[in-house]
């Protein structure tokens, strides 16, 4: 009856070293790169990693290499399907052209949730967040 319970630790991950993964971070940053090593509290290396930021239509790389993540900062991770990569319908621009749209819609953001936070305190008794600027 043990092995009808899923594998839910860390060592899910197995099946995913030496694949192209996207993993998404509690900042809010998508990293894609090749997951080479992870241990007990999820930590993850990634090689030949780039960061991707969206605005419209359109997305930047920006290069990072090798890069290690803490595991409490990972928030969503997925295998990317190298079939249909390349079919994405947003066209590529130059990382540093789309940089300051991509800060002005974060600074949007955080208005917006700092406005709503505000609501919640004076107006429902919800307690502030301890500054972390995030959700999760």
């Amino acid at each position: 009856m043990d092995s009808l319970i899923p594998f839910t630790t860390s060592g899910s991950l197995v099946d995913c070293v030496d694949r192209k993964m996207l993993v998404m971070l509690r900042d809010g940053r998508k990293l894609q790169g090749v997951l080479r090593s992870y241990d007990q509290f999820a930590n993850l290396v990634l090689e030949d990693t780039v960061e991707r930021i969206y605005h419209g239509n359109a997305f930047a790389e920006n290069w990072h290499g090798l890069f290690l993540i803490r595991g409490e900062n990972v928030v969503l991770m997925g295998e990317i399907d190298l079939d249909q990569e390349d079919e994405v319908p947003l066209r590529q621009v130059d990382f540093h052209a789309l940089e300051p749209y991509h800060k002005k819609e974060l600074e949007i953001k955080k208005e917006k949730e700092d406005i709503k936070a505000e609501v919640l305190y004076q107006k429902q008794g919800y307690c502030k967040e301890g500054g972390e600027g995030d959700g999760y």
